[in-house]
């Protein structure tokens, strides 16, 4: 299956694991270099410069993995992120297909939908803090408008492409709409629901990250807790090696997540694996 939704396969040979590693490991070593070459030299290397060295992450990250609060923040962030998840994606996929296959409906909903996607989900921050009761509910409301469009317009795609040909052929035969739907429009559409979840189970993670910075700038009220909001507080305190710990935090956690949607969609779509 495409990984992230980009028509990129995904590597299954041990080769790839060995290319990954070593793009880890340069990747590190850049870094290093990056951070240590002002003391050998005294340059300081642009946008990298200034930041703690991996070793120094590495010894914060032992340190934090030991406190229990930096695995409840764990905790809170993706439940924050299942729960829009889910949402959106309960909501995406049958409005999605709908739009997909009926006119009149696409005809109505489709320029209102196309008005209100290019808002970014954290400029509807002010109406969440009105509209939703608690703090809790407003992240979440702000986390599943982060996955909702990316699922609506891949599943919207997906029924779209499907060859009008396969639709005649199974009317033409007698197939009743729901047969059709369930037979030929639903499995079709199967790629592109898994390839829509994939990307937005990552923008989930960034938006709520987002989400929770602004709780703990006191913009939703009291600290809300979460990844987001370690990083903030690490700010707040000058403590910069915590805040690349989270920053690799939500890489790890999202990378996790995307992994997991990915597999479910080899599972539930064999047939558009690409080897």
């Amino acid at each position: 299956m495409a990984a992230g939704g980009l028509g990129i396969s995904v590597p299954r040979s041990p080769f790839a694991a060995r290319r990954a590693v070593t793009a880890l490991v340069f990747c590190l070593l850049l870094w290093e270099v990056g951070t240590q070459l002002h003391h050998w030299t005294g340059i300081k290397v642009p946008g990298i410069g200034k930041l703690p060295s991996p070793f120094m992450v590495l010894s914060a990250w032992m340190q934090i993995v030991r406190d229990p609060g930096y695995w409840v923040s764990w905790g809170l962030s993706f439940m924050r992120v299942l729960g829009g998840f889910l949402i959106a994606l309960a909501c995406g996929v049958p409005i999605g297909l709908v739009l997909g296959t009926n006119k009149t409906f696409r005809d109505i909903a489709f320029p209102v939908f196309e008005i209100i996607r290019p808002i970014p989900p954290l400029a509807w921050v002010p109406a969440a803090i009105i509209f939703w009761p608690t703090q809790e509910l407003a992240i979440i409301f702000i986390t599943f408008l982060g996955g909702f469009f990316t699922i609506v317009l891949n599943v919207f795609a997906g029924a779209r492409s499907i060859n009008l040909r396969y639709l005649q052929a199974a009317t033409s035969l007698g197939a009743s709409r729901s047969y059709v739907f369930r037979k030929i429009i639903l499995p079709a559409t199967i790629p592109s629901i898994m390839v829509g979840a994939s990307v937005a189970i990552g923008l989930t993670w960034e938006v709520v990250v987002a989400a929770e910075i602004i709780s703990g700038s006191s913009a939703l009220g009291s600290a809300g807790g979460g990844l987001g909001h370690f990083i903030w507080s690490s700010y707040l305190g000058g403590n910069y090696d915590n805040i690349i710990v989270g920053m690799i935090s939500i890489g790890i956690a999202g990378y996790c997540c995307s992994a997991v949607v990915r597999k479910i969609g080899e599972y539930m779509a064999p047939w558009s694996r690409k080897q």
